[in-house]
């Protein structure tokens, strides 16, 4: 029973800091932490009139462009921003690491839940966009938890082993922010898979960011149950356990070095 309570409390600190964390962002500028919903509708609309308006594209799997879209640039802000946000946890806090008593173990995750706010925000346009458009919510949207579950162990995996890094490789953070980039162009978040040759396309299917964009589409586009496929599933799986331990692993293991650098 202690430990229920103490995970209880824990996950009650985290969610708590998570919060302060996403208030303390925008603090000091006139409108605040409306900036954090802002950007990515900005973006959005950036990317709309680019595609849309600028190459004329045409409605893909029968649903409007905009809703396409949409769904898939969702998955890819919460993607980005927390990998971003949590690689540079241990430096943003580092008053924080540097006292005994205070565990830095929830830094990284408590990055990713203050990311997570902004994420069910645009989950939740999204269904109020499909749904002015015609396309009324259904049992397939409800799947889109566990496509949201997956997400948060690849990126805590990868946030673990970049923030673990990040303390001692000052560069890390732009090199993250370039791979990101090489990560968002090359997987189909603004463009069909099937614009992409055959082999191009199965080589693309390998990629675990490709498991949330197409799995987040099948929530509110293509209408596909995410155990249909149970092959690429475990496969995806296996990815991001792998990932995670590692992650966790290298944090453990410089950990103690943390505060002597910092």
């Amino acid at each position: 029973m202690n430990k229920i309570v103490e995970l209880k409390e824990m996950i009650a600190f985290i969610w708590q800091f998570s919060i302060d964390d996403f208030k303390n962002k925008f603090s000091g500028s006139f409108l605040g932490s409306i900036w954090a919903f802002i950007q990515p509708l900005i973006t959005i609309l950036i990317y709309y009139f680019v595609f849309q308006i600028g190459f004329r594209s045409v409605p893909v799997e029968g649903y409007p462009f905009i809703l396409w879209l949409i769904s898939g640039l969702t998955s890819w802000f919460f993607f980005s921003d927390a990998i971003i946000n949590a690689t540079t946890s241990m430096v943003e806090y580092s008053y924080l690491v540097k006292k005994v008593l205070f565990n830095i173990n929830i830094l990284p995750l408590a990055k990713i839940c203050s990311v997570f706010i902004v994420q069910v925000f645009l989950l939740i346009l999204n269904v109020v966009i499909f749904a002015v458009f015609g396309f009324k919510p259904d049992i397939y949207m409800f799947q889109i938890i566990y496509y949201v579950f997956y997400m948060v162990i690849l990126v805590a995996g990868i946030s673990y082993l970049t923030a673990s890094l990040y303390v001692f490789f000052k560069d890390l953070v732009q090199i993250v922010s370039i791979l990101l980039q090489v990560v968002f162009w090359t997987t189909p978040f603004v463009w069909s898979l099937s614009q992409m040759p055959v082999e191009v396309q199965h080589v693309i299917k390998y990629m675990p960011v490709y498991y949330i964009v197409s799995g987040y589409r099948d929530c509110f586009i293509n209408k596909v149950w995410f155990w249909e496929n149970t092959q690429w599933m475990i496969y995806y799986w296996l990815i991001a356990v792998l990932i995670f331990v590692l992650g966790i692993n290298v944090f453990k293991r410089l950990k103690p070095h943390f505060a002597d650098v910092l």
